[in-house]
């Protein structure tokens, strides 16, 4: 049986038997996805009467727990390294890891109208800062990129400003010590539209997406229910909930 096959008997065992026999899955939640986590956990419950457990913590904090023994049947991170160290430590298993979702990267001005939708106000280079994560962490990384293949990035090495974390980044811009810089977009959208300013979506040519990644782990390898939240993370009513987060398909 090949792993969409054993995932789909998994879903149809949990959706035909959870009047009888409901099931718990315990699910380990990175922070940055949480609100739609919450959705799709509730939507799942209802559909199938199955029980979700969620733990909600950063993606490196919840990679501590796992290595230090805590239970989870389920890891949805919010990058695919963390999932690739686990897997390579055994962790995970093997098979059920995969991408539920992608993360686009935008950039984004609080002010109305500052950000134009070709994203030319790099270009002119006419701002004072320019507020990134890191280059050295995932979410950093994609920014680099962007400016690479723009050509530019010597032009605002000394306007950049490093925050350490992609959350950072967002909240330096939003008090308005940055006029702009890069964020995920679901990190300023609500119900799918943008919550202020104005943003460029930046096209995915021009740097490599954050693959959120998510994995059934060792303490839930005899769990029909885990196998089922995973298999219906894949599905049309979570990738609705996801979209409607700003993360892609």
């Amino acid at each position: 049986m090949n792993v969409r096959s054993f995932f789909l008997a998994a879903l149809c065992s949990c959706l035909w038997t959870a009047p009888a026999a409901a099931g718990q899955v315990r699910v380990a939640v990175a922070s940055g996805v949480a609100a739609p986590l919450r959705q799709i956990a509730a939507s799942f419950e209802r559909d199938t009467g199955n029980k979700v457990v969620s733990t909600v913590a950063p993606t490196s904090g919840l990679y501590r727990d796992i290595l230090q023994g805590a239970e989870f049947d389920v890891l949805v991170s919010g990058n695919g390294e963390v999932l690739a160290r686990l897997e390579a430590a055994r962790h995970v298993v093997s098979g059920t890891r995969y991408v539920y979702a992608v993360s686009p990267l935008v950039l984004w001005s609080p002010h109305e109208g500052y950000v134009d939708s070709k994203g030319a106000v790099l270009i002119r280079n006419e701002f004072q800062r320019l507020s990134v994560a890191s280059p050295s962490l995932v979410y950093g990384r994609p920014a680099a990129q962007v400016l690479d293949k723009l050509g530019i990035s010597e032009a605002v090495a000394q306007k950049l400003v490093e925050r350490r974390t992609i959350d950072q980044s967002q909240q330096f811009i939003a008090s308005g010590t940055a006029e702009l810089g890069f964020v995920t977009l679901s990190q300023i959208t609500v119900n799918g539209r943008l919550a202020r300013g104005s943003a460029w979506l930046v096209p995915r040519t021009l740097y490599d997406p954050v693959e959120q990644e998510a994995a059934v782990l060792e303490p839930g390898r005899d769990n029909l229910a885990a196998r089922s939240f995973l298999f219906y993370l894949k599905g049309p009513r979570a990738g609705a909930i996801l979209l409607q987060h700003g993360f892609f398909r």
